[in-house]
């Protein structure tokens, strides 16, 4: 893989575009018009559907890390709400999350905190990384996967269905809500896993690279804030190691457990 520093590397425009697009749409939740209780609501589900329920739950613990499983058509439900959180595609996700796994903190780490709190958190993301080209030596699991393929190549529509729908059922305000607000949030929670535990908390075991426990992060990403304990026992399902580490995630995956759709979990062994 080639290394290239960070002045070095190429803005991204398409993505600087697509960043400031959906930013700026987040804005109209401050005109009065667009103000709904409803639209409110409807965008802390749908912060936890793809929020909790996709990416916490399903892009990472479930299919980057495999740390349970689940019936298939389970599966790719989490990866459905995964990919409504518009973080690109599947794939490229759980690809660059075992990259920087692999290469905690070091110059491959895609967002290598030691460059700085900008960088690890979205700085890294407007620029051509090289790891880029390097993921599908990393997602040789998915790869080939037909519903992966698809969920990888269409997020951007599957998104833009959604917000017809959304309008279709309450005009703009759901669309404000539910679609550019309910994106940047979790957008900006998920990036802090990458940014402030990497900066802000307590160590609790030797990881080798600058992962922290954080009690915030942990209570915005439903459980992924204790980021030191899942650098340490990355495949573990449970993150919040301590009593008083609270883990919805893993409160989830009980729930799964107890329904029968979730086996082979993974734990820490005491």
């Amino acid at each position: 893989m080639t290394i290239a520093t960070e002045t070095k590397l190429k803005l991204d425009w398409m993505t600087i575009v697509f960043m400031a697009f959906l930013h700026i749409g987040a804005l109209f939740v401050l005109v009065p018009s667009n103000f709904s209780w409803a639209a409110v609501g409807l965008a802390l589900f749908l912060h936890w559907v793809t929020g909790g329920l996709g990416i916490t739950l399903g892009f990472h613990r479930l299919i980057t890390h495999r740390s349970f499983e689940t019936p298939k058509w389970l599966e790719y439900f989490l990866a459905f709400c995964g990919t409504l959180a518009c973080q690109g595609g599947p794939i490229q996700w759980v690809g660059l999350h075992r990259m920087h796994h692999l290469y905690s903190d070091q110059t491959l780490d895609p967002h290598d905190s030691n460059k700085g709190f900008w960088w690890s958190h979205m700085g890294w993301m407007l620029r051509e990384i090289p790891a880029d080209a390097d993921v599908p030596r990393f997602t040789k699991d998915i790869n080939e996967d037909p519903v992966y393929l698809f969920l990888q190549n269409y997020f951007i529509p599957i998104q833009v269905a959604l917000g017809v729908v959304l309008y279709l059922l309450g005009g703009w305000p759901l669309v404000v809500w539910g679609i550019f607000f309910r994106i940047v949030v979790v957008f900006h929670c998920t990036w802090f896993v990458n940014s402030a535990t990497h900066k802000f908390g307590y160590q609790t075991y030797q990881s080798n690279d600058n992962s922290k426990n954080c009690w915030w992060v942990a209570l915005v990403t439903y459980g992924e804030g204790w980021h030191n304990n899942h650098h340490a026992f990355q495949y573990s399902a449970r993150h919040g190691l301590k009593w008083w580490e609270i883990d919805l995630t893993w409160m989830t995956i009980q729930l799964l457990q107890f329904l029968g759709l979730a086996k082979k979990v993974k734990l820490v062994e005491n």
